[in-house]
């Protein structure tokens, strides 16, 4: 998945490798299957990310993206 600055995503679910307590951590913070984000910046090499979503901005690891 390649991730661009100024694109809008919306999320479908959660990768299985995730642990439930780190997926528990994303959903009180508002990354809910079905919500939006957006990315603001990308790494050079492409890891990790920085998004915004209504609630919160957030910079994430790529293995948690599929």
């Amino acid at each position: 998945m390649q991730f661009t600055p100024d694109t809008a995503w919306k999320i479908t679910g959660f990768a299985r490798e995730i642990s439930p307590a780190y997926r528990q951590k994303l959903l009180s913070l508002g990354m809910l299957p079905g919500s939006s984000f957006n990315v603001v910046r990308v790494a050079p090499l492409g890891d990790p990310i920085h998004i915004e979503t209504r609630r919160v901005s957030l910079v994430l690891r790529k293995r948690i993206w599929r």
